[in-house]
């Protein structure tokens, strides 16, 4: 399985990457939006986990570009942004789940593999 984790965040991003490598995943870390616009259309992936606040834009922009495409992506939100209008927000631009940091990274894993699944089910019924 392969995921797209775009934050900037060092310590997050180690953090994050060695638990779902540990998890089985196969992690992709872009830091920046432009290198997640590259990433996302360079290459297939199961998830995404996307940060809001980038050096270089909003991640709402790489979500609203890979919606506008069609791209059935998985993306997971992950935001200091704790109020409920910035998850409403992110949620009906076309992310399906959102996580308020600081987070569990058990919770999180928990939250990929379900977006995962969720993603295979949607592919299957448009490829039928």
């Amino acid at each position: 399985m392969r995921l797209l984790l775009v934050e900037d965040n060092t310590l997050i991003g180690n953090a994050v990457q060695d638990h779902l490598n540990a998890d089985g995943w196969s992690v992709d870390w872009s830091v920046d939006l432009e290198s997640a616009k590259l990433a996302a259309a360079a290459e297939a992936h199961d998830v995404m986990l996307l940060d809001l606040r980038l050096p270089d834009g909003s991640g709402l922009d790489l979500l609203k570009l890979m919606e506008a495409r069609g791209d059935r992506t998985p993306i997971i939100v992950m935001s200091a942004y704790d109020q409920l209008s910035d998850q409403m927000t992110a949620m009906n631009i076309g992310a399906v789940d959102y996580l308020v940091k600081p987070f569990a990274l058990s919770e999180m894993a928990v939250r990929v593999r379900k977006a995962a699944r969720r993603g295979r089910l949607i592919r299957m019924r448009t490829a039928s």
